[in-house]
């Protein structure tokens, strides 16, 4: 195997990238610095700042308008696939926290797209069987509980549309993917990248973006 790119991404070069994508606005900012704040023992499960642009540019490049996302935090993934929503665009968002969602509210409103989210409080493995059954879904971000990837999975992809598109967080989760004897999870994680490599009902490519990105397009 030849390694094609040894560019160590130090946080010069990472600044560097940051102030050549397109820049969180004033609520994105707000909301990525609250979060810091307010739950700095887990505010890792935000997704990086660079994926907010690039979820958005996502959904601009499918010209989705209705979006799921599993695993909501503080907002800040579904504020950036909101904004780039069209006005009749929609996005059900699942979580079973209403203390991180609270301030998900709080920055959906003040970004004046609260009216495009539909916040649903419950296990997502309960929100998604009870959506129709036919596709409808243009596209997903799934960034939740890593035992439960598999079943996100199955559960999405029938309802998503032929040419829409999947997006999965955490692909390489810390690099601990490697280990073959993992539990909990990173098996979790592992198990996920199995299965998505032998669907042939989707393309899917893994790239090396914060701690993986899995790209899937429907089939």
């Amino acid at each position: 195997m030849t390694k094609g790119n040894s560019t160590k991404i130090t946080d010069e070069l990472y600044t560097y990238m940051l102030d050549h994508n397109p820049p969180l606005d004033r609520v994105q900012r707000g909301l990525v610095a609250k979060t810091y704040a307010t739950f700095p023992d887990v505010a890792g499960m935000q997704s990086a700042e660079e994926q907010g642009p690039l979820l958005a540019f996502l959904v601009r490049l499918t010209g989705a308008r209705h979006i799921v996302e599993v695993g909501t935090f503080t907002g800040f993934s579904a504020l950036s696939m909101a904004q780039a929503l069209p006005a009749d665009g929609r996005l059900i968002t699942c979580d079973v926290s209403e203390e991180w969602t609270a301030h998900a509210r709080d920055a959906w409103a003040e970004a004046g797209v609260a009216d495009r989210i539909e916040l649903r409080i419950a296990p997502a493995l309960e929100t998604l069987g009870a959506m129709p059954s036919e596709p409808h879904i243009d596209m997903a971000y799934v960034d939740a509980d890593k035992e439960n990837q598999v079943a996100y999975w199955e559960e999405l992809v029938p309802r998503l549309r032929p040419g829409g598109l999947i997006v999965t967080d955490n692909t390489l989760f810390h690099g601990s993917v490697l280990d073959e004897s993992a539990t909990g999870s990173a098996a979790g994680v592992r198990a996920f990248n199995d299965h998505v490599t032998a669907d042939d009902r989707m393309d899917s490519v893994l790239l090396a973006i914060s701690d993986g990105l899995t790209l899937s397009r429907k089939r």
